[in-house]
């Protein structure tokens, strides 16, 4: 569904991701691990097209180059960014519907039920201004705005951040359920224990490189990995 091939990523002279190659299957989670700073969120943007990259970035066989972010969008991949970058002055409501921008308003009373089905706290905050939300609150917003979009593939980027072990809990459930429902997911984490839990495959990036990938399993009984990610 989704594959780069020698992608790169500078910012002026520094160069944040070197050359990652890497894929994900149609229905699989895939994750992207390793510590702050390492590129994960550099290799998120450059598939999206929100920093410029060299490289070939392809998805369901459509060479990206040249394309915008909204055309990404519109072939049916959403990033849900660091942080939420919700819109803290709108409604919980408001956030929510501009998810679904792109799609006709016909369509929105259905999704944005959906979205209330799934996570009910938000049909409870309808009306109340997203800054004001907790932060696992504003992540379940974050995350049912990407879905009012209709998405094929999904990427998260770090999702657990600021969140209560509970709530990471809820979080991975959720993201079980998206899968199993045919969405693609891409999940980008420091918390790698979280995305062990959850990965088909997982690639450890390290210096703006692909330093491991394989089965979850396979990376858990790596010494480096247990060392240096797992706490073993």
């Amino acid at each position: 569904m989704l594959s780069l091939e020698d992608v790169r990523v500078s910012y002026g002279g520094v160069q944040a991701v070197r050359g990652v190659s890497l894929a994900m299957r149609e229905g699989q989670v895939v994750g992207l691990v390793g510590a702050n700073g390492a590129g994960k969120t550099s290799v998120l943007n450059a598939i999206t097209g929100l920093v410029p990259r060299r490289g070939r970035v392809s998805f369901r066989g459509e060479d990206l180059e040249g394309l915008k972010t909204a055309d990404i969008v519109r072939r049916g991949m959403v990033q849900v960014a660091q942080g939420r970058q919700l819109f803290p002055e709108m409604t919980v409501l408001e956030n929510l519907e501009l998810g679904a921008f792109l799609l006709p308003p016909a369509d929105v009373p259905e999704l944005r039920e959906k979205m209330f089905v799934r996570f009910p706290i938000l049909k409870d905050r309808a009306a109340q201004q997203a800054g004001t939300l907790s932060g696992g609150e504003q992540q379940m917003l974050a995350m049912a705005r990407a879905l009012m979009g209709r998405p094929r593939a999904l990427l998260v980027d770090e999702p657990c951040l600021g969140l209560s072990p509970k709530m990471v809990g809820v979080l991975g459930d959720f993201i079980r359920q998206v899968n199993a429902e045919g969405i693609s997911v891409m999940v980008v984490e420091q918390n790698t224990a979280f995305v062990f839990g959850l990965a088909h495959h997982a690639y450890v990036i390290e210096n703006g490189q692909v330093a491991l990938d394989g089965h979850p399993d396979e990376l858990r009984r790596d010494d480096r990995v247990r060392s240096a990610y797992l706490g073993i």
